[in-house]
């Protein structure tokens, strides 16, 4: 689906003001060095260290084979023996599996070591993210681009929408150090309205605006004993959004 859109913003007709164009290698990779049919770029120096550590590998691994196989000869024949019987002999066939046995263990080594090495921080080209961005960028400027294809190809999101009106905040309390932490979430809003109950009835704590927090008004003195609740709402620049929350009371 995504490569036949391309191919359709290929051939955009003129009066979108020009077809889509496609985005060049430069864009994905940067040689190394030279330029052109000729150049070594990134991912051709990968291949010949991955070809260069696999030959390492197995030359000096089975150069002293010996019948009884010391680690390293185990573990290479242990992999040879997983493409030859496990995956040759069981898919082609136990009578004409032998000769495709060399291709699919080169092919089955080359590709496990290139999976590795596309894990390692140093081999995988820096700001991958970065690169990503931009190309989503260009492409959203082509003059065949709509937002239809913008979703096909996954570089935008459906849109979004939050209901301000069902937006209620969870509270959590609990002692931490002789004072009442209260835990909340942001969930997109910017600040939270918080009520205190301390037995005359709920009035005006604090706007916070960043989780979590801490009431610092003194406990009861020792031997008492009270109950504080608390009750909270979101705001929204200057104003109430949503819901109360549901009211969290912790003794103190």
């Amino acid at each position: 689906m995504i490569l036949s859109v391309l191919a359709t913003l290929s051939t955009a007709p003129a009066e979108t003001g020009g077809g889509f164009e496609a985005p060049t290698p430069q864009e994905f990779y940067q040689p190394l060095v030279g330029d052109g049919a000729f150049a070594l770029t990134r991912p051709s120096v990968v291949i010949i260290m991955s070809v260069a550590l696999i030959s390492w590998w197995l030359v000096a691994t089975t150069r002293r084979a010996t019948v009884v196989p010391g680690r390293t000869q185990w573990a290479t024949e242990n992999v040879y023996n997983l493409v030859r019987n496990g995956v040759a002999r069981d898919i082609i066939g136990s009578k004409d599996f032998l000769r495709f046995v060399p291709l699919l263990f080169s092919m089955f080594i080359l590709i496990l070591v290139n999976n590795l090495f596309g894990v390692i921080p140093p081999v995988v080209a820096p700001n991958i993210l970065g690169r990503a961005t931009a190309l989503a960028a260009r492409i959203k400027t082509a003059p065949g681009y709509t937002e239809a294809i913008g979703q096909t190809l996954q570089i935008i999101g459906a849109e979004q929408t939050v209901d301000m009106n069902a937006m209620k905040p969870i509270l959590t309390a609990e002692l931490d150090a002789s004072q009442v932490n209260l835990g909340w979430t942001k969930q997109g809003m910017d600040a939270l309205e918080i009520l205190v109950d301390r037995g005359a009835g709920f009035v005006f704590l604090a706007v916070d605006t960043v989780p979590d927090y801490t009431d610092t008004q003194p406990m009861p003195a020792a031997g008492q004993s009270a109950l504080r609740k608390y009750k909270a709402i979101y705001h929204h620049g200057d104003s109430r959004v949503g819901q109360w929350s549901d009211v969290v009371s912790i003794p103190v």
